[in-house]
Parts: structure tokens; C-alpha cells; sequence
């Protein structure tokens, strides 16, 4: 989040997860009425790596997002989410992403 914030993005907590075990869901609003949702997964080498769910079908439609934000609140109650606005669409993750 700070990552963001310095860059003149704004980050915000919009639900707070299990802090020893809950795990992330970022959005990134382009504040254009499009944003990509990105979620941890372990990659074939065993190394944490972030999806892009744009290639399952969620977005990039912020409501097709916000949608998914909300079902995924609804199962996980431990779920940290993490919204980011920025323009250019930038997710400011130091992990890869795919």
C-alpha cells in the first residue's frame, strides 16, 4: 500500500483477514470504469506468484470485478482485500504476476 501511495496511487484495506492466516485479494481500479483482481497462487516451481483473474473471466468490467470482490468476501471472512486506484493500472506487486 505504501508501495502505491508513494508512486500518487491511493490503497485501501476494505476488509481486514485472520492476520496469521488469512490470505489477499488485490483490486486495481484504472478509475476508467475497468480493474483486474489478482490473487496468490504457488507456482509450478513452488514460488509465490499473483494471477491475474482476467483470463478467467473476471473483468475487466469493475462491476464483473466488484462482483467477484463480493462473492469472494461472502466465503472467506478471513480474506484481506486490498483495493488500489491508479490510472495507468499499476498493481505494485514485488511478486511476479501472471
Amino acid at each position: 500500500m505504501r508501495r502505491a501511495q508513494v508512486a500518487g496511487a491511493s490503497a485501501f484495506v476494505l476488509q481486514r483477514g485472520e492476520a496469521s492466516r488469512g490470505d489477499v485479494l488485490i483490486k486495481v481500479a484504472h478509475l476508467n470504469g475497468e480493474a483486474h483482481a489478482f490473487v496468490p497462487r504457488t507456482s509450478m516451481e513452488g514460488e509465490r506468484i499473483f494471477v491475474d483473474l482476467t483470463a478467467q473471466g473476471v473483468g475487466p468490467e469493475e462491476a464483473d470485478v466488484d462482483a467477484y470482490v463480493a462473492r469472494a468476501r461472502d466465503r472467506d471472512r478471513d480474506l484481506w482485500i486490498v483495493e488500489i486506484e491508479d490510472r495507468e493500472g499499476r498493481h505494485f506487486l514485488t511478486e511476479p504476476t501472471e
